[in-house]
C-alpha cells in the first residue's frame, strides 16, 4: 500500500497552537455509523457502564535543550535513556557534529557527544554534570512540544501544565498521550458515576513519533520501539472486563499499541514490559481493541494509519473532511474523535 494513499490537504490554520480552554470542553467528532458533532465532556454518554478506559500514565519530560558547541547553538531533543547518565537525542544541525564535541547547556550542566547515529540522533552521556540528568532536565529543559506548535520563551510556560496528562505518574515520555490532555477531574468523576471502568498501561512516547514517513511504500517504513508496560493486575482487570461483554477502549494511539502488543492470539492480554514496535496499519486484525479515542492525526503518519485500521480507509478520510469542512482543530492541542471499531 502506498503512503500517498493516507495523503490530505490540511488547511494550516486548523493546527492547534492551544489547548482548549478550559480542558474537557474541545470538540468530539463520534465516527460511528454516522458522524456525529459532540463535546468531549459528553463522552460518559457514548460509553457503557461496565466498559473499561485504559489511560497512558507516562509523565513528559522537558527534554527539550538549547545549548552551545563553542560558538554554535545546538537544539537536542532527549528521547531515550540507555543508563542513569547516557542517553539518545535528536539535534538540530547534527551533521557538524562529532564524537568528543561537548555541548554546554549551563554552567553547571553539559553533555558530551559519544556517538553519532542516523536519523539526526546523537549518544550523550552527562557523567561529568553537577545535576542527575533528570534534575539537570527539569532546572534547564523545556517541553518537548510537536515541530508545528510554535512557541517563544516567553509563551512556553503555560505548556509545563497544558502539555501534560492529570493522571501523568511515571516519567519518561518525549511526547504526550494526546488523547489524555482532555480528561479533567470533572469528567472523571462523571465517567465513573456512569459505571465506567478506568485502567492504566505505560508506554514512553518517544519523540520518533514526529518524524516523516521517508519511504513510498507503507511495508518499507521501520518503527522505532519504545518502553511500554502492562502489569498482571490491570491485564487479568481488562480480560474480565471482555469476559463480561463490556468495551475495551483505549484512550489515545499509545494505549491501543500496548494492549495490542500484550495480547495473545485469542485476544487474551499477557503482563507485558519491554520495548515494542508494533506497527498498525490497514489490514491488521485487532485482537483487543473495541472504540478509541484519539485526537486528529497529521497526514502520511503512522498515527493517520493506524486509525484507518481502527475504523477502515474510506470512512476515516469522510470522518476527516467532515471535520475540516466543520473547523474541528487538529494535532496534539486539537479537538478529539470517538472512533467505533469497523466491523
Amino acid at each position: 500500500m502506498r503512503v500517498s494513499n493516507f495523503d490530505f490537504e490540511l488547511p494550516q490554520q486548523l493546527i492547534a497552537q492551544e489547548p482548549a480552554s478550559p480542558r474537557g470542553s474541545g470538540r468530539l467528532l463520534h465516527i460511528s455509523d454516522k458522524l456525529s458533532d459532540m463535546r468531549v465532556f459528553d463522552l460518559p454518554s457514548l460509553v457503557n457502564p461496565g466498559d473499561v478506559l485504559v489511560f497512558n500514565d507516562t509523565k513528559v519530560i522537558p527534554s527539550r535543550l538549547t545549548g552551545r558547541r563553542g560558538d554554535a547553538v545546538v537544539e537536542v531533543t532527549l528521547h531515550k535513556q540507555y543508563s542513569q547518565n547516557l542517553w539518545a537525542a535528536f539535534a538540530r544541525g547534527s551533521k557538524r557534529l562529532k564524537a568528543g564535541d561537548k555541548l554546554v547547556f549551563a554552567n553547571d550542566f553539559c553533555g558530551k557527544v559519544e556517538e553519532k547515529k542516523i536519523d539526526g540522533q546523537v549518544l550523550l552521556s552527562f557523567s561529568d554534570n553537577s545535576y542527575t540528568v533528570i534534575q539537570g532536565l527539569n532546572k534547564y529543559g523545556q517541553m518537548p512540544l510537536p515541530p508545528y506548535i510554535k512557541r517563544n520563551k516567553e509563551s512556553s510556560n503555560n505548556d509545563q501544565i497544558d502539555y501534560q496528562t492529570i493522571y501523568a505518574k511515571r516519567l519518561g515520555a518525549v511526547a504526550a498521550p494526546t488523547a489524555g490532555l482532555h480528561f479533567t477531574p470533572d469528567l472523571m468523576k462523571a465517567l465513573e458515576r456512569r459505571g465506567v471502568k478506568k485502567a492504566f498501561v505505560t508506554l514512553h512516547v518517544g519523540a520518533a513519533t514526529f518524524l516523516p514517513i521517508k519511504v513510498d511504500d507503507v511495508d518499507d517504513h521501520v518503527m522505532h520501539s519504545e518502553w511500554a508496560e502492562l502489569d498482571s493486575i490491570t491485564a487479568y482487570s481488562i480480560n474480565r472486563v471482555r469476559a463480561e461483554g463490556g468495551n475495551i477502549i483505549s484512550v489515545g494511539s499509545t494505549s491501543l499499541r500496548v494492549l495490542e502488543a500484550a495480547s495473545d492470539k485469542t485476544g487474551e492480554l499477557q503482563p507485558f514490559i519491554g520495548e515494542t514496535d508494533i506497527f498498525i496499519k490497514p489490514g491488521y486484525d485487532f485482537k483487543v481493541i473495541d472504540k478509541m479515542l484519539t485526537n486528529f492525526h497529521l497526514p502520511r503518519s503512522t498515527l493517520f494509519m493506524l486509525v484507518a485500521a481502527l475504523a477502515g480507509l474510506d470512512r476515516i478520510k469522510a470522518a476527516y473532511a467532515h471535520a475540516i469542512f466543520e473547523k474541528y482543530r487538529f494535532f496534539s492541542y486539537g479537538d478529539a474523535c470517538l472512533i467505533e471499531r469497523s466491523k
